[in-house]
Formats: structure tokens, sequence, C-alpha cells
């Protein structure tokens, strides 16, 4: 049995770009969301008297209710359908880093941090899942890659907030102007109800399903938090995750020691962390942008191998010439175009999106893809724990970092035994071997 409605090759120009603005700015907030804690720790303690040990809770919880947001907005967005399901994550995005700005103690933040953990974890499901299915197949990996490298600009925005916020507003007050930044995604809320489409295909999908008209096979499944662990679907789940996660293992083992690095090892200081962070964002959003775009053109696993031995390269690079001192300018450090060059192999996770999406069907699309990436975000949450506990053990930072690599090795090896799927069309109809 098959459906009119065999892909999103039927969209109209306006409608594309309505999805793609929401997805763009809906990933960027969420990553400012995830990452300006990191520069507002301190403020914080100060004004609610918080230790130190109840400042990383906050941040371990808003990580551990990514997971919740991942998973639970990813099975909505099969169950109430997309656009319901990304109104609902920038609802609780928005509200929680609002409410958060209100925070009179550590209880009060600790519950709004959460909200927002909820919502930075299911907004990525939410809106890349609705840019794939809109977006047409030959062209899915470049918007995937365009929305991925906003995590860069979401990272530039935390920086420069964060700093104008203690240059203008002082300590007391900048981490509550910093948090209302974080806010904003609730104009695009009023955005994304009054003029985005809802996927074509889930509604007619969703119109078959209530009206009985079904194959017996899909009659005959069960939820998607199920069937994802089911035949083709769990072997994709499986390697689809651990490739992420060995990703993000590589990715944390650079990006969360390397303020520490420079300032405590290298001679640094904070203003050389924001100069180096603000120009490495530019490599990053590069490499992003990139990988997506060359997954279009050739495949989503040569562009994971290609942006991968990048990295890899980076990575040796660190070994040979990363261990200077500062000299006293940030573009004559070797150091930093290390970390550029690294910042440049960072593009696998722009084909993400993409390449989970076209593993599952439209019923179960939306979950396989959230809680894949979720679960490899979890994976990957070992390295904040491992890398300090290496550097202990050999008295290096530095050295302790390197032992990234091997995540981005394995990442790579992962992502040769997932199918190509380049250029799928998607169809209303689907079965679940999709090799």
């Amino acid at each position: 049995m098959s459906s009119a409605i065999q892909g999103p090759e039927d969209y109209t120009e306006r409608e594309r770009n309505f999805v793609t603005w929401s997805a763009v700015l809906g990933y960027g907030f969420d990553f400012y969301n995830l990452i300006i804690m990191a520069f507002l720790l301190t403020p914080i303690q100060h004004t609610l008297g918080m230790t130190l040990a109840q400042s990383g809770l906050v941040v371990s919880l808003t990580l551990a209710a990514s997971v919740l947001g991942g998973v639970s907005i990813g099975w909505l967005g099969d169950k109430i359908g997309r656009k319901n399901a990304l109104l609902a994550s920038l609802a609780l995005l928005a509200g929680g880093s609002i409410l958060s700005a209100f925070s009179w103690d550590f209880e009060s933040l600790m519950f709004f941090r959460v909200l927002t953990g909820i919502g930075v974890g299911g907004e990525w499901g939410a809106g890349v899942v609705l840019l794939n299915e809109v977006w047409r197949s030959h062209g899915r990996g470049t918007g995937s890659g365009l929305v991925q490298a906003m995590s860069a600009a979401g990272t530039a925005l935390a920086v420069v907030v964060a700093t104008f916020g203690l240059a203008q507003f002082g300590e007391a007050q900048s981490w509550r102007f910093a948090l209302l930044v974080g806010g904003i995604p609730v104009f695009l809320m009023i955005f994304v109800r009054a003029k985005m489409p809802e996927s074509r295909l889930w509604l007619e999908y969703e119109r078959l399903r209530k009206e009985n008209q079904l194959p017996d096979e899909k009659r005959q499944e069960k939820s998607a938090l199920v069937e994802i662990f089911r035949g083709a679907s769990l072997r994709y789940f499986l390697l689809g995750a651990l490739m992420c996660g060995c990703y993000v293992v590589s990715y944390q083992a650079i990006t969360i020691f390397m303020p520490t690095l420079i300032i405590r090892d290298l001679g640094g200081n904070p203003g050389v962390v924001r100069s180096v962070t603000l120009i490495w964002c530019i490599f990053s959003a590069i490499g992003l942008f990139s990988g997506g775009w060359l997954s279009d053109r050739f495949g989503r696993k040569g562009a994971v191998v290609s942006a991968t031995l990048v990295c890899i390269v980076g990575y040796l690079a660190f070994l040979l010439l990363g261990k200077t001192p500062y000299p006293g300018s940030v573009l004559g450090w070797s150091l930093f175009w290390c970390y550029a060059l690294w910042g440049l192999g960072q593009g696998s996770i722009g084909v993400f999106g993409p390449w989970f999406a076209e593993l599952f069907p439209v019923e179960l699309r939306s979950t396989g893809t959230s809680v894949t990436f979720t679960a490899g975000r979890m994976v990957g949450a070992v390295m904040p724990y491992l890398v300090p506990q290496i550097a202990a053990s050999l008295h290096d930072l530095f050295t302790a970092m390197m032992f990234g690599v091997a995540g981005a090795i394995l990442s790579l090896t992962f992502a040769l035994f997932l199918p190509e799927t380049a250029g799928r069309r998607f169809a209303v109809i689907e079965g679940k071997e999709r090799t």
C-alpha cells in the first residue's frame, strides 16, 4: 500500500524557509542555554550563596534533564506531531530560562534549570526531524549542517552576552541578564505557531491510522519507544548512538578543558580564552556546515569519515605543536591553529541529523532520531569525568585531553557499519528494514 504523499518535494520555498529559520534560531538558543552556565557559575555562587558542589549539581541535573527531554519530546513528535513537539520544547526551554533568571536560592535555580534542560534536550530532535521531512531529499545534509553550525553561533553569543553582562551590570545582576537572553525563544514560539507547516508525511500517516487504512504490519506496531528497539531499527539505534557518543567523547575531551589548559598551564588569561573561543567558533561553523553539504554530494558515510579524519589530523597537530605557552598573540600561537584545524574536523555532527532521520520510517522517525542522538550524548558524558581522572594520574591535563582521539577513531569505525542513505526519498508507508 502506498500513499499520495511520497516525499517532501511539494512544500513551497516560503514554507521551507520558515522551517529552516525556526530550526536555525531554535538550535542556536538551544546551545546558548546549554553553554551559558559555564560562564555564570561564579557570580551565581556569590549571589545565591551556593557552594561549588551545588553549582556542579545544577549543571549535572540540567544535562540529565536534557536526556529526559530528548526521549520524551522525541516520542511526542511521533505522537502529536513534529510542530507541536517543537512548540513544547521551546516553551520549556524559554520558560525555564526566564524563570531561572528570577531564582532566589539553590533549590529554585535547580528546578528551573531542569525545566530548561528538558527543553534543550528535546529541541534538537523536534527541529531536525521536521527540517528533514520538509527539505528536498537532495539537500537535507546542507540544511542540517546549517542548523548544526548554529552551535558555534550559540557558543559565541554566550561568550559575548556573559562578557557584556559582567561589564554592564556587575556580578549580582549579570547572570540574571544572561539567563533572560536565553528566554528569547518565547518569541520564536509565536513564529512557529503562526507560520510553520506541520509535516505532511506525519499528517497523512495519522489520517491513515485514524481511518484504519494502514497495512497490517503498521497496525500491529507498538509504541515508537518499543519499535525502535526491534529489528533493523535496533541495529541503527545502537550503531548511531555509538557513533554519536564517540564523537561527543572526542569533542568534550578538548572543548570542556581548553579554557583550563590555556589559563592554568599555558600562560593565558580569560581575555585570551574569549578571543580563542570566538575565532574558533568561525572554524567550527565552517566545519559543521561543510560536513552537511559534503554529505549531500558524497554520501553520509563519506562525509563523516572525511570530517573525522580531519579531526584526527587535528589531534596529531596538538601532539606536535599544541603544548606551547601563549606567546602574546592568539593568531601567532600554534595551539590556536591546532584548535582551529581540529574545529574544522567537527563536521560529523552536521551529518547525524539527516542520517538518523533517513534510517527510521515516518512513525518512528522523531523517536528514533531523538533517542539515538540523546543516547550518544549520554555515552559522551563520561569524558568530563574521565579527563580529570587521567590528568590526576599522569599529572598532565594536556596528555589526558589527547585521549579523546580514541573517540574520533571509534566514531569513524561505527560509521562504516551504517547503511548509506543520502538522497533517500521519504514516503508515508515505509518498511522498517531500511537497508
